[in-house]
């Protein structure tokens, strides 16, 4: 049949790819697409949308871990079959959001979720800490610098208080990825956390012809640091530029005789100040402004203490609304750096080729006491 753009669902297979997901809104959302007119935050954790037809719909956020049991979203589930028809959603940070149409079944909701303890901390909107996005770790990810669950758990230990509150200037938005291909969005947050390898990958000889072809491991590193090279022996392998290599890790996804992590080459940088939102200011991306932090089992202290830090400074210095990196902006980077107690290094200067425009390029300077 022909495509009919007038009428773009007629004849539709479904079987092919995802169901649409029309098919799995609560019916009040159904109803109301595209009529929802705003929405208000009634306390930290607790939103209601507005519909153009008077329709109200209250969201519970609560906070979920980045690796969920099967029993605990058994447990969800089962909230959401007995105050909110079934309907419930995740949200790109791991919350939970238990959707409730009736509004008779909000405050028993409420005292349901609190009555279980920490397991389902009510919380994560506006003007403080929402839950930490975070990528794999060590828990499964092959080529993580850092265990990304251990790190956001020691983090989030310390400032847990700006979760369930909305005291800080703005939002604060945090995410760790466990190595340089950032599965999270450490690229656009206000605080970051990335772990870093900071050697080559070393070369299993007994194995690597056994578990690799070399052309893959070859063509993946995209500076190209490895060559193929003929052994004595008349066997191939590989050899590394070291001078050529950026640790991302792209060979030993291709390669697992080409290990990357290393106990003292392994930590974690910490960037500040990036954001999606086009409100106030333009989106923009993160900044290094913490090179190296050396992994620090199994509470991370140094790590900790740095994001602390940061947020600290930022909550007592910045103007309301004012999200991190644009307070940063507006009393300048090299106040920054004093406020948060962070020392400057030259490894924070961006040398990428195309960085230019990212320069300040005037005369201005913002002079520090």
């Amino acid at each position: 049949m022909p495509y009919d753009s007038a009428n773009p669902m007629k004849d539709r297979i479904t079987d092919i790819g995802p169901v649409h997901y029309e098919k799995f809104f609560p019916e009040i959302v159904k109803k109301n697409y595209g009529k929802w007119d705003y929405h208000e935050i009634l306390e930290p954790g607790v939103l209601v949308h507005h519909s153009e037809t008077g329709d109200d719909l209250y969201t519970v956020r609560v906070g979920g871990t980045r690796i969920m049991s099967v029993y605990f979203i058994r447990e969800i589930c089962e909230i959401a079959d007995k105050y909110c028809d079934g309907s419930l959603r995740f949200t790109t940070r791991n919350n939970i959001e238990f959707l409730v149409a009736d509004k008779s079944k909000l405050q028993p909701l409420i005292d349901d979720l609190r009555s279980r303890g920490n397991k389902f901390p009510i919380g994560g909107t506006g003007a403080g800490v929402t839950n930490i996005v975070h990528t794999q770790g060590w828990i499964h990810c092959h080529t993580a610098a850092v265990d990304a669950s251990g790190a956001v758990k020691s983090i989030m230990d310390e400032i847990y208080s700006h979760f369930g509150n909305m005291t800080l200037p703005g939002h604060v938005r945090i995410a760790v990825a466990c190595c340089l291909n950032m599965c999270g969005a450490v690229h656009a947050s206000d605080i970051a956390i990335v772990g870093i390898h900071r050697k080559p990958p070393m070369i299993d000889e007994e194995y690597i012809n056994k578990l690799c072809e070399l052309p893959l491991a070859i063509a993946a590193c995209p500076t190209g640091a490895i060559k193929g090279v003929k052994k004595e022996d008349g066997s191939r392998s590989v050899q590394v530029n070291n001078d050529k290599c950026m640790f991302c890790g792209n060979c030993f996804t291709m390669c697992p005789a080409m290990p990357m992590n290393d106990a003292e080459g392994d930590g974690v940088a910490i960037l500040v100040g990036g954001k999606i939102s086009n409100r106030l200011t333009k989106p923009q991306f993160s900044k290094v402004v913490i090179p190296f932090i050396p992994n620090e089992t199994p509470r991370w202290p140094s790590m900790v203490k740095a994001v602390k830090d940061i947020l600290e400074a930022y909550s007592a210095d910045a103007n309301k609304y004012e999200r991190l990196g644009d307070w940063a902006q507006r009393i300048g980077w090299e106040r920054f750096f004093e406020k948060c107690e962070i020392p400057f290094s030259d490894k924070l200067i961006d040398d990428y080729r195309f960085a230019y425009p990212s320069w300040r390029q005037s005369t201005l300077f913002k002079w520090t006491d």
